[in-house]
Parts: C-alpha cells; sequence; structure tokens
C-alpha cells in the first residue's frame, strides 16, 4: 500500500488535467492521485476516466454532482484518503500553479522533519510568484499579514493550497465542522491545525500563475475569508471551534 495521495479538486480543468496527472504520477517518488470533479461541463472526469485505465491503482476518481466548493471538495477527499488508509494526504491546484517537483519537499518536512502539516509557501523567504499582476500579489501577500494579527499564527502563507498532512491531523480535526469553502478553508486548517499543537513547517516554493484554464478566483471568495477569520479568532476565544 502506498502512503501518498495526491488530492486534486476540478472543474472545467481538461486543459490541465492529463498533464498534471502524468506529471505527479513521474515523480521518483511513488504518489497516487485522487481527482475530485464536481461534474465538470468540459468533461474533465471523462479524460481522467481514460487515464485510470494506463494508471491502475494509482489513480482514483470520485465524481460530485455539482460544483460546490473547493474547500468541501477537499473534505471529501481528505475522508476518502483516511477511509483508504493514506498516512500523508496531500492538497494541490490542477493548474500546474503547484509544481510537482516540489511534492517531494514537502512530504520529506512531513516523513523525516517532523512537521505534521508542511506548507508549500510562497512568502517564507520573500514573494516568490511569477505571473501574477502586483495587485493579486499585494493582495495574497497582506491577506496572510492579516491572519498572522488576527489568529496569531506564524505563519507566512496562510491561504496557500499546497500542503501535506499527515493523517494524524486529520484524525484530530472534526472535519464535519468546517465552515468555509474558498481561501478561508485553507486559513481554517491551518488554524485548527495550529490551535491542535501540531508541528507546522513552511516549505518554499515557486508559485507560477496558471497558463491554461480559468481562474476560479471572486469577490465572494475574498470577502468569505476577509471576515470568515475574524469569525474563527471569535469562535476559538468563547471555545466553539
Amino acid at each position: 500500500m502506498n502512503d501518498c495521495i495526491v488530492i486534486i479538486p476540478t472543474y472545467n480543468e481538461i486543459e490541465n488535467i492529463e498533464s498534471i496527472i502524468r506529471a505527479v504520477l513521474s515523480q521518483h517518488k511513488l504518489f497516487h492521485v485522487l481527482i475530485i470533479d464536481d461534474n465538470s461541463p468540459d468533461h474533465t472526469a471523462d479524460k481522467v476516466k481514460v487515464l485510470q485505465s494506463e494508471f491502475k491503482g494509482r489513480l482514483f476518481l470520485e465524481q460530485r454532482a455539482k460544483k460546490s466548493g473547493l474547500g468541501t471538495a477537499y473534505v471529501h477527499g481528505f475522508k476518502w484518503a483516511l477511509s483508504h488508509k493514506y498516512e500523508f494526504i496531500f492538497e494541490m491546484d490542477a493548474d500546474f500553479s503547484h509544481n510537482p517537483n516540489d511534492l517531494e519537499k514537502l512530504y520529506d518536512a512531513c516523513h523525516f522533519g517532523g512537521a505534521h502539516l508542511a506548507i508549500g509557501s510562497r512568502y517564507v523567504t520573500g514573494v516568490n510568484v511569477v505571473n501574477w499582476p502586483l495587485s493579486r500579489v499585494l493582495m495574497s501577500y497582506f491577506a496572510s499579514v492579516y491572519v498572522r494579527i488576527i489568529t496569531g499564527m506564524k505563519i507566512h502563507d496562510a491561504t496557500a493550497g499546497f500542503v501535506c498532512y499527515k493523517r494524524q491531523v486529520l484524525e484530530k480535526i472534526n472535519l464535519d465542522k468546517i465552515k468555509f469553502v474558498g481561501y478561508a478553508f485553507q486559513i481554517e486548517m491551518k488554524y485548527r491545525t495550529y490551535c491542535s499543537k501540531f508541528a507546522i513547517t513552511e516549505v518554499p516554493i515557486i508559485f507560477t500563475d496558471r497558463t491554461k484554464g480559468v481562474s476560479k478566483m471572486s469577490n465572494s471568495i475574498i470577502i468569505e475569508a476577509v471576515f470568515g477569520v475574524i469569525a474563527l479568532r471569535l469562535r476559538k476565544l468563547i471555545n466553539t471551534l
């Protein structure tokens, strides 16, 4: 049984899906891949099904009836991974903004470095972002500053979506209590990990904006993150997190 599963949520990623799957499964370290597809109209799931015959026992697909948000997709994937006994559970985007070659760095940080959560961080050694407009870089960077101020977490990239969890973290966190679906989901998961006293480390990566497909960013996701951080902190203070 392999110990590593990379969870990749998808919605209309037909331009990227085959390439990202092949890139992950060609790594020196043996990874499995779980695609969580939200009924993509562009037939992303159909392409995954074709590839499953080539990567038997390494590529898995969970299809959901509709687009229900990033957070719920990951929670679905976490529960699947726990039930299938994986020890190291990764989050990763489908659009190559996260470099598959960095997966092993996150694995090493957890397996050998003692971390319970390893974060592929854009900001731990400066600003390592390629092809984003300055306004987007500033918004993302200062969002993490804002999160540090409100929550007290010493994390430079609180909204990062490229991470590795040890299974014991996801077993300890009550996944049914996760509230948020966009960037706030990423913050909430890190905050719950932090509040549970698990060891968190940041591994420097270079983040490259997608060149194919369409970004899922929206104003509602940004608003959820801004007010979600305050809600998380308040729930912690009144012991209802």
